[in-house]
């Protein structure tokens, strides 16, 4: 790649979006999305948004859309398709972009990225009907983070330069975390936004070219460094709206700066700065060892932010990326409403999924996917015999569809050589599907076979090294294994770089580790809302009614029953080897059995108190007990 500097003013010449319209980001169920409109757009509670989901009625005559197949993406549209072309192009030069520059990393999930590329506005609006709602807000692209599936939601009609950044953002932060343990808050963002900027033209593109946010840091103070780089996903400067845009601007500018900045060696050093952290330094030390003092360095940053240009890299588009050679077929009716159901399910509008679904298999009974869909809406809706059966029908219907069978296995009785078998099937059909792996950890575990465990967790954790469940799952076979010391190891390195439940499921490990194995330095601490008490137990029923009554969780806690009562904003999280995972997860389904740790505050009222937080956690199985020797009969007299 060749280097070229950019002045800022040149995306306003070439007739980018006024700068008065900004782009704001808002997470919404795990949603991310681009939108053009006023800056007093709000992050929505989960139980508002929850309460607020309306129903998409069947549209009558589905027409079917068409499908674009580059190298490595799908591209579903009721559009143009040669606009649905350059949508698959500019992914593909995305991915590129990667390939080229890093190697070693990488590029394809366990999880299928799928495109959907409305042609309009009306066509968004019914992929999204609930952003609506909110006065001023109209979404050019959004993406959906996921364990099983991903999408990326871009308009057609929305064809400036820069349109798709925050999906480019998100697809960025996916790459990311598909080989990364951790990063830092500020370096995560900041990645991404410098690459979710690549400005993409027919023969080329330009990488680190100016983001808007430029003009943010331009007109405010800079967040002292040592603040920006102790940020967390839990903090403010990550949540609040004012905070938040400072932060993600200057991520981008000391990002861009560290790279392209003068002294900074073309990115070498940042560089080492970033080996250093996957090496596991801690990362303020790190910091200061490569690039020195830091208000010393802030000083450089606010000066870097006022030049006129600002350099970028210039990348030819490799071969791959010939829209001409891209595979272009007509949908039928029945794959156009599957798709849109499967879609509907994986971001948690069951209520827009049904009517497509239902259509779908009334359309075509033989077509596999419309059968998977209505397994996952049946167990979505806790009618797991129903979903049980329909993923048998959709695995006999189509081979190629693993999630039926391994839905279908984890539903059937565990019966161990058969569940082995299938769960080996499933990775023959996608072998980087890592809850697969968990869960034959799981089962191995569970025979005393820990050796065998260990291999399919560490897999687990090569695959998707974001989620912390994976590390700890290792973690624990190491201590069952007599390893104490490594899990310790594992156990710190999560309770220090992740928080919330992950951070306690970490400390809980910690304190497993005999207090001899365990490395020198400050103890983990669980982290408790303020003002809260917990309890400990198996969950015993669970019941959710609407939003404005909330939710019960009755737990058993050595024979004895407590009730809990959930009605204003509170927080669940379980663990990551929960086989379903974060794709079908829901408190009011499938989680009887599990232990469970509920912080609280106590009430005067009948209930034990109102909960905080509820913790769910997937212990690993205990082994089979050795088989006992009878004591031997005395022999007897003559």
């Amino acid at each position: 790649m060749e280097g070229h500097s950019i002045p800022f003013w040149t995306d306003v010449k070439a007739g980018f979006r006024p700068r008065g319209f900004p782009v704001v980001q808002e997470r919404l169920r795990g949603r991310v999305l681009l939108t053009i409109g006023p800056r007093s757009a709000r992050r929505l509670a989960l139980g508002l948004l929850l309460g607020m989901l309306c129903s998409l009625p069947a549209r009558a005559g589905q027409k079917p859309w068409t499908e674009v197949r580059s190298p490595h993406f799908r591209v579903l549209t009721d559009g143009n398709a040669g606009d649905a072309r350059r949508v698959a192009r500019e992914f593909e030069q995305m991915r590129a972009v990667f390939a080229n520059a890093f190697p070693n990393m990488r590029l394809d999930s366990g999880a299928p990225l799928l495109v959907l590329a409305p042609r309009d506005e009306s066509g968004m609006r019914e992929l999204a009907p609930e952003l609506w709602k909110q006065k001023g807000v109209k979404p050019a692209g959004f993406f959906e983070h996921g364990w099983e599936k991903q999408y990326a939601v871009v308009r057609l009609d929305q064809i400036a330069p820069d349109a798709y950044e925050v999906v480019y953002h998100e697809y960025v932060h996916s790459l990311l975390h598909l080989s990364f343990r951790w990063l830092p808050t500020w370096m995560d963002e900041g990645f991404a936004e410098l690459y979710g900027n690549t400005r993409f033209e027919q023969t080329r593109m330009l990488i680190g070219a100016p983001s808007w946010r430029l003009r943010v840091v331009q007109s405010r103070p800079l967040i002292p460094l040592d603040t920006l780089l102790a940020v967390t996903p839990a903090s403010p400067y990550y949540h609040e709206e004012d905070k938040a845009e400072m932060f993600y601007a200057e991520s981008w500018a000391l990002t861009h700066f560290l790279i392209f900045g003068p002294g900074m060696e073309g990115g070498r050093r940042f560089n080492q700065f970033f080996r250093l952290v996957q090496q596991g330094e801690e990362q303020e030390k790190a910091f200061h060892q490569v690039f020195g003092d830091s208000q010393e360095l802030e000083k450089a940053l606010r000066q870097y932010v006022t030049k006129f240009a600002l350099s970028a890299w210039v990348m030819k588009n490799p071969p791959q990326t010939e829209e001409k050679d891209f595979g272009t077929r007509e949908l039928t009716v029945a794959e156009t409403e599957a798709e849109l159901g499967s879609y509907f399910l994986f971001t948690h509008d069951l209520a827009s999924a049904r009517a497509p679904i239902q259509q779908a298999v009334a359309d075509d009974a033989r077509l596999g996917l419309a059968h998977e869909d209505m397994g996952f809406l049946d167990f979505a809706e806790g009618r797991d015999e129903e979903a049980a059966r329909e993923f048998a029908r959709a695995f006999e219907l189509d081979g190629k569809l693993y999630l039926s069978l391994y839905y279908r296995t984890m539903l059937a009785p565990a019966e161990a050589q058969s569940r082995e078998q299938a769960l080996l099937q499933v990775l023959s059909l996608n072998p980087q599907f890592a809850p697969d792996y968990i869960q034959l950890a799981r089962l191995y575990a569970g025979q005393g076979k820990l050796e065998e465990a260990l291999a399919q967790s560490r897999k687990a954790e090569q695959l998707e090294p974001a989620r912390a469940g994976y590390h700890l799952m290792s973690g624990q076979i190491l201590l069952r294994l007599g390893r104490g010391a490594e899990a310790a190891a594992f156990a710190k390195d999560v309770a220090e770089r992740w928080f919330g439940p992950d951070h306690n499921e970490a400390v809980e490990l910690w304190q497993r580790v005999p207090a001899e194995q365990r490395p020198a330095g400050a103890a983990p601490v669980t982290a408790l809302p303020p003002g809260t008490q917990s309890a400990e137990g198996r969950v015993k029923s669970v019941a959710c009614g609407p939003p404005d009554q909330g939710m019960t969780v009755v737990l058993e806690e050595q024979g004895q029953s407590r009730s809990f009562r959930a009605k204003g904003p509170w927080q669940t999280g379980f663990s990551d080897t929960l086989w379903y995972g974060a794709d079908h997860f829901s408190p009011c389904r499938h989680v009887q059995g599990l232990r469970a740790i509920v912080r609280y505050r106590p009430s005067s009222g009948g209930d034990a108190g109102e909960i905080a937080a509820l913790e769910l956690r997937v212990d690993l199985p205990e082994p089979p007990a050795p088989p006992t020797t009878p004591p031997a009969t005395p022999p007897t007299k003559p």
